[in-house]
Order: structure tokens, then sequence, then C-alpha cells
């Protein structure tokens, strides 16, 4: 199984990027999933969070401005980031709970490798 993430880049301050995560091998089904990011010297922090039944959870500092969507048929989470902010600038990592057969009855956690997301002032 891979995720790969895709979308970010340079931007400048109040600009907009979409971020997007799929997921590759044969898989049943998906629980939550997530966005976190990194910042130079911080830890990793959540970001936006999807239930699997569409229910959403987002850091207080990027309410209303992030928006954090998903489609099951294409195993991909998406991130809509609009009013970017030069304190946004971060790696974005995704990840997927996945299951793989209607037998596994706890989903098991992948990671996507991360994409660069850097505002200017």
């Amino acid at each position: 199984v891979q995720l790969q993430a895709s979308g970010g880049g340079l931007v400048q301050s109040g600009g907009s990027l979409r971020l997007s995560c799929v997921a590759s091998g044969n898989i049943f089904n998906a629980d939550d999933m997530a966005w976190y990011r990194q910042a130079p010297g911080k830890q990793r922090e959540l970001v936006a969070r999807i239930t699997s039944d569409g229910k959403t959870e987002y850091a207080d500092i990027v309410k209303g401005r992030f928006t954090i969507s998903r489609d099951d048929a294409k195993n991909t989470v998406y991130l809509q980031m609009n009013s970017l902010k030069p304190e946004d600038t971060a790696v974005y990592y995704c990840n997927q709970e996945l299951r793989f057969s209607v037998y596994d009855v706890h989903a098991m956690i992948y990671w996507g490798k991360g994409t660069q997301v850097t505002v200017s002032s």
C-alpha cells in the first residue's frame, strides 16, 4: 500500500492550494483520514481529520480557512487551503486508516511521504 500526497508548492500569502492524497492497493474500506503538518524545528501537528461518516475536526489555527474532504471511491483525501499565511509553511502529511478485507477487525494506519507547502509574505 502506498499513499501519494500531491498539490504542495509555493504560494503568496492569501493564496490557496489543494492537497490530494491517494491510497493505492487492494483496499476494502477506510476509517478516519487526516492531514498533519510539520514545520522546521516543530513537532508534527494535526491539521484536520475526517471520519468515515464525514464528521470533520480542525486545528483551531486553520478553522474557517481549510476544508478536508474525501472520496472513498477514489481512496483519496483532500485538503483545500485558503487564505494561506506564512505560518502555514510546513511539510504536510496525510494518513489513512485502511482495511483490506471484510474480516479485518481493526484498520491499519498508513502515512504518505509528505508534500511541501511554502507561503511567502
